[in-house]
């Protein structure tokens, strides 16, 4: 019997309302280095957080299914947990946090 991998936490801040979707940038907050991804989804009723959770995903080529939101549901710093194996998306997300 295998079990699922517990996950990684990736800090993500949030730019809710921007005029496109773009994964990129490094920024420096509270709970570590954060991948910056702005949405255009409005910062309402989880929108922008339901929306990064997939951008999230798409950039570094998991399953939305794979990307889970751990902490900040109401706020711009958050923290998800991806529970792909690690492989090739883990040098994808950190190709994506040192460019912008």
């Amino acid at each position: 019997m295998s079990q699922r991998p517990a996950g990684v936490s990736v800090p993500v801040r949030v730019r809710p309302g921007a005029g496109r979707t773009r994964v990129g940038g490094r920024y420096e907050g509270p709970h570590g280095p954060a991948l910056i991804v702005a949405v255009g989804a409005p910062a309402v009723d989880g929108k922008a957080t339901e929306a990064v959770r997939k951008a999230l995903a798409g950039a570094i080529g998991v399953r939305p299914g794979e990307v889970s939101l751990r902490l900040g549901a109401t706020s711009r710093d958050k923290v998800f947990t991806v529970t792909a194996a690690p492989g090739s998306w883990t040098a994808r997300l950190a190709d994506l946090r040192d460019s912008g």
